[in-house]
């Protein structure tokens, strides 16, 4: 048909071919090619002639000239949201929420429109379900905001037109890749749509300093769907992390302009949505077993928040000539090191057994300071001696064997005794170990790998006497 133009788009990096590859020749991906058919019309060359007159009308300022415009903040209502945004939506900005089918997107931005929609104009947009559907939504949640638009519409021409009508605080799109736009003929969903729903949308947001919040669908390899550009765009990257068969969801920051992306939020799926999960140590401890081999105690560090967590590791001896490994919420090349360096410094032979290790709660930690937890947690499965109940350990081990310092020691020290660990093992290389005093607490010092096992040595003597 003239006036159309069919092409292969990467996925990844927007790369464009007339022809399929396998392997894209700018970013080097596999199979991320899929077909687009493009119809531009008069109308949009004369728009884009408009927009490049826009650009070059722009000039050059010195630095120290420029007018500084502090970025309006205002919270959410939800404060654990707030937590990963940095303090809040910031008007003009761009939010991208991506998680999996099911996991609570759409519940918590329905609690969200009820936080603040008695104070704020909020425009909700949805592409996948009806008014109907929505309203049963928020009657299970208990919410009635006052503020609230409801909208059902794919089209984003007709989405900015009734903004334009409306004129909210906060537009919420419910997802971006059920949207489609007139400038292509692709359908909704395709590369070249998301992109350009994007640009128009955020082209409004930044001109006229509404706070936008789009819900992004994942690929079965758990990427959000669409064109990497399209995370390039917004101004935050939030992922809703959690499994469907447990309560709790993690919100983690991959990317902030306006705030720190080492920051977590913590929630509980419960009967009425999502309840904010304040302090998430004491959830991830909650019926910690007692006298067990193989459990034990560490604080992990999520941005500012230091999180005490359950490591558990199982040691059997393997039928099979290649042993099993199984690293779950660790990272598992982290613990191939870490058997090496057990079997190597203190001779408990692990070749040939099958390693099963596992952060309770479903929680991900990938900092070097859980390394101790992991070596003396597998120690104590091979020996089958249970760590005490009130020692935690934390500590980077190196491949000698020795304990490398940990930062924000001493946080990490208050909250394990917060929580009840009255024996806390740090690294003796620390600077500030020997200064961490805490009344009622035993601060033990380690310095090798050696160490721990000489923890459970005086264990085991203390059990049989």
């Amino acid at each position: 048909m003239k006036g159309q133009k069919s092409v292969y788009v990467c996925s990844e990096c927007d790369w464009q071919s007339p022809k399929w590859l396998g392997r894209c020749p700018q970013c080097g991906n596999w199979n991320t090619f899929t077909e687009e058919t493009f119809a531009w019309k008069k109308g949009n060359s004369a728009a884009s002639s408009d927009a490049a007159s826009r650009v070059r009308s722009e000039k050059a300022v010195l630095f120290r000239e420029m007018e500084s415009s502090d970025c309006r903040r205002f919270g959410t209502g939800i404060g654990e949201f707030d937590r990963v945004l940095g303090g809040g939506l910031v008007a003009g900005s761009v939010i991208l929420l991506a998680g999996h089918p099911g996991i609570g997107k759409s519940t918590l931005l329905m609690q969200l429109c009820g936080a603040v929609g008695d104070s704020l104009d909020i425009m909700y947009v949805s592409g996948e379900e009806s008014k109907g559907q929505l309203a049963l939504r928020a009657e299970r949640l208990g919410v009635s905001p006052e503020g609230l638009y409801v909208l059902t519409d794919t089209s984003v021409e007709n989405i900015i037109s009734e903004y334009e009508k409306c004129s909210p605080d906060v537009i919420i799109i419910d997802s971006i890749q059920t949207l489609t736009s007139e400038r292509a003929s692709s359908s909704a969903g395709s590369v070249t749509q998301v992109r350009e729903c994007s640009a128009e949308i955020m082209e409004k947001a930044k001109t006229d300093g509404v706070s936008v919040i789009l819900v992004g669908h994942v690929n079965k390899e758990g990427g959000i769907a669409g064109p990497k550009v399209l995370e390039h765009m917004v101004d935050a990257v939030l992922y809703f992390e959690g499994e469907r068969t447990q309560s709790h969801r993690i919100i983690r920051a991959v990317k902030n302009r306006y705030g720190s992306t080492n920051e977590i939020g913590v929630f509980e799926m419960t009967d009425t949505g999502l309840r904010e999960v304040s302090n998430p140590s004491e959830m991830l401890l909650a019926g910690r077993p007692d006298g067990v081999s193989g459990s034990c105690a560490v604080c992990a560090l999520e941005g500012t928040r230091p999180i005490v967590a359950e490591i558990q590791a199982l040691v059997v001896p393997s039928a099979y000539p290649s042993p099993r490994r199984t690293a779950d919420g660790l990272d598992y090349n982290r613990m191939c090191l870490l058997l090496a360096v057990i079997e190597k410094r203190l001779g408990i032979r692990l070749s040939s057994c099958d390693v099963y290790l596992n952060v309770v709660g479903g929680l991900q930690i990938d900092e070097p300071a859980v390394d101790a937890a992991v070596a003396l947690a597998i120690i104590s499965s091979v020996k089958d001696i249970p760590v005490p109940k009130n020692l935690i350990v934390m500590g980077e081990i190196g491949l000698s064997g020795e304990f490398r310092a940990v930062s924000s020691a001493d946080r990490r020290a208050k909250e394990a005794y917060r929580l009840g660990f009255t024996k806390i093992a740090l690294p003796a290389r620390g600077d500030d170990v020997g200064r961490i005093k805490i009344n009622g607490a035993e601060i033990i010092p380690l310095n090798s790998i050696y160490n721990e096992l000489l923890l459970l040595d005086t264990q085991s003597k203390n059990k049989e006497n």
